[in-house]
């Protein structure tokens, strides 16, 4: 077996490629998120960003074929640093203590599980116009632009779509707020000058997700943004 397949296997190569597709996977919700908030600014402002982003043409494709190997990846290292750790501690301990551990780490297994279903949904609901969307996926705006605008807000009129949305963003925020500060660590870029920091860039980052995302049902069901259909 060459280095590099010794390094993937290894505890230290699980432990970097998770942080570095974490990294990436983090990156994308940031840049998801400012891109949907446009909805704010109106129809016009987010149906014109979706034709941005369908004129990238085949860079499109390939950032989001990046985006499924990370998220594979970020998967396969998981369930190989479970194992490890499993191995290399085959008689389970007779009293667990999570004294020491959060909340966030304890659940973060729980968490990426109901993450990935939702993108399977929101996948779905947006890309292939499955699930409660299905009638609006094929709206256009007075341009004969696809209608990014009010497809979602009449998604989100739906409560259960909005419930599920808000659901799933609570996880994504509790894994954020472990995840970013951990994959410092795994990186090796933790340094005592820096380590506040570092421990407040995760629950940051995932409280700034939270409000941004969950602010879009929410003001769809309160009203603020409407339909224009």
């Amino acid at each position: 077996m060459s280095w590099f397949g010794k390094y993937i296997r290894s505890s230290v190569g699980a432990k970097h490629l998770m942080a570095i597709s974490g990294l990436m996977l983090v990156g994308f919700v940031l840049a998801h998120m400012l891109g949907n908030l446009q909805i704010f600014k109106g129809q016009a402002a987010i149906n014109a960003y979706a034709v941005q982003l369908k004129s990238l043409g085949g860079l499109l494709w390939i950032m989001r074929g990046g985006l499924v190997l990370a998220v594979l990846v970020h998967i396969f290292s998981a369930i190989r640093l479970s194992m490890l750790n499993s191995a290399a501690r085959p008689v389970k301990y007779k009293k667990v203590k999570t004294d020491k551990s959060s909340f966030a780490s304890r659940t973060m297994l729980w968490g990426g599980i109901i993450i990935v279903l939702f993108l399977v949904f929101h996948l779905a609901q947006l890309t292939l116009g499955g699930g409660p969307l299905q009638e609006n996926f094929n709206l256009v705006d007075e341009f004969g632009r696809h209608d990014v605008y009010n497809m979602t807000v009449l998604g989100f009129k739906n409560v259960a779509v909005s419930a599920s949305y808000i659901v799933a963003m609570l996880a994504l925020c509790i894994h954020l707020s472990h995840g970013v500060t951990s994959l410092f660590q795994s990186l090796g870029l933790n340094h005592p000058k820096y380590n506040g920091m570092i421990a407040m860039a995760g629950p940051a980052i995932a409280t700034l997700v939270l409000i941004g995302n969950c602010s879009m049902p929410i003001a769809v069901l309160a009203g603020w943004v409407k339909a224009t259909v």
